[in-house]
């Protein structure tokens, strides 16, 4: 058998061969907020990476707020010398960019998997979830969705302005459904498709959501949890750069205009035996009830990976198919927890709540928790709304109340990691005061 090492070298070497204009490969991961940092690294610098040679960047880098500023959390990131940290490479992850002005690759890092692992790392959070349940004989399966919005690449005063029609170049500004905005928008929507499949990303469905200049995309359902998360995490980077190759900005942002609805990440999980069968489907589905209880029991503390920013509370109510309580139902797109119409072997929960621009691993760690804490407390859920339309249960609706939610719950400190959910609700706390420290006209026009 090849050793780890080989077996990224050979990869490597391929990559060379097969893209001899590639001079630099970008090796990223994903922060707390989910966005992407990470170095340019000269492709024989990265040979030298592959064969062994260490690969250390910044600890705290992974704390970075939204702007990309440091705040002091704990001793971390004043008071700790602010320390290198091991990364390690990804295997299959190593893709060509074709969204930038040169030739470029891209390459995942983590330090899942290194000797000395950053706890509060996302994917490093999700690794040990996946570690625990897959020990306990579980095997989830997982599909993302994400809806996103196309706008105009120019921005009016800062506000961003409508798509254009490519066809009429009239703003795109009626909310529908129908099938012909996938046509006019063909062009980008095909480039972004065809990308995504570069990174060897699965894209299934397409469709043409309800806002203007909405759409939401499709992945495969894949075994490999961490491997659905980095789809969403690199889909997401690849869309943001096709965009802007065709005049466009594509934002993931949770709720960009308020008359429309705004844009979830949509989770689908199934969980699997060792011997292929599906679990929530035994005794009648009694588990899926468990697993159902579990979900709704850990969501109102779970709000600050669903809702990561001032703008996700946004998107809650007030529009279509966004849940303001914690609710199930079958076939019920106003539900949080949605069971979608299936056969037994393909029984699933749905989760809607989470906003695109949550972090994708922290959302299936958290969902896959809710799971877990279900079927191990075996409780039995509130009625589902197919059966009471007022069936629900309260959660925070605002970042301050919803971290005080989070931070002191011994299921999640258990479970995903006291160190992370401590470091991850300051990094909000303090993301959601730097967002306060900032007057807008609309302070002015009311109370000057």
């Amino acid at each position: 058998m090849k050793s780890h090492a080989t077996t990224l070298l050979a990869e490597v070497r391929t990559f060379r061969q097969n893209y001899p204009d590639v001079r630099y490969v970008d090796l990223i991961a994903l922060d707390i907020p989910g966005h992407f940092y990470g170095k340019r690294y000269p492709i024989e610098m990265l040979e030298k990476v592959a064969a062994g040679s260490p690969l250390k960047l910044p600890q705290n880098a992974v704390l970075l707020g939204v702007q990309g500023g440091l705040f002091k959390i704990g001793d971390y990131c004043f008071n700790d010398g602010d320390p290198d940290a091991n990364r390690r490479l990804v295997p299959g992850t190593l893709k060509p960019v074709s969204w930038e002005s040169q030739p470029l690759g891209q390459m995942l890092i983590t330090s899942d998997g290194t000797e000395a692992p950053i706890e509060f790392e996302p994917r490093e959070v999700l690794a040990k979830v996946l570690e625990r349940l897959q020990h306990k004989g579980i095997h989830p399966v997982v599909a993302f969705e994400l809806e996103f919005y196309l706008f105009d690449k120019k921005l009016d005063n800062g506000l961003p302005q409508f798509a254009r029609d490519p066809l009429s170049n009239d703003a795109d500004d009626q909310p529908n459904l129908h099938i012909e905005r996938l046509s006019r928008f063909s062009e980008v929507l095909d480039d972004m498709a065809q990308t995504a499949r570069d990174q060897g990303i699965d894209i299934t469905v397409i469709t043409a959501e309800i806002g203007p200049g909405q759409f939401e995309i499709n992945f495969g359902h894949l075994d490999d949890g961490m491997r659905a998360a980095d789809w969403a995490a690199l889909f997401c980077r690849s869309t943001r750069g096709v965009a802007l190759k065709h005049g466009y900005r594509a934002s993931f942002m949770a709720k960009p205009y308020l008359q429309f609805p705004g844009s979830g990440m949509h989770v689908h999980v199934s969980l699997y035996d060792g011997a292929g069968n599906n679990l929530l489907a035994a005794h009648q589905q009694q588990p899926l009830r468990h697993a159902v209880a579990g979900c709704l029991e850990l969501l109102p503390h779970c709000m600050p990976i669903f809702s990561p920013n001032h703008n996700a509370f946004r998107r809650l109510g007030g529009t279509v198919n966004a849940a303001t309580r914690a609710s199930w139902g079958f076939e019920d797109r106003d539900a949080c927890v949605r069971i979608p119409e299936s056969d037994p072997r393909n029984l699933r929960i749905e989760h809607r709540l989470a906003s695109a621009d949550a972090n994708p691993y922290l959302v299936l760690a958290a969902i896959l928790v809710g799971l877990e804490h279900g079927l191990e407390a075996r409780r039995e859920p509130i009625a589902p709304l197919n059966e009471d339309r007022s069936s629900g249960s309260d959660f925070p609706l605002e970042m301050l109340d919803a971290v005080r939610a989070m931070q002191h719950h011994a299921v999640l400190r258990d479970k995903l990691g006291a160190e992370f959910v401590d470091v991850y609700c300051e990094n909000k706390r303090q993301d959601h005061l730097a967002f306060q420290q900032e007057i807008h006209a609309r302070e002015y026009r009311w109370f000057l």
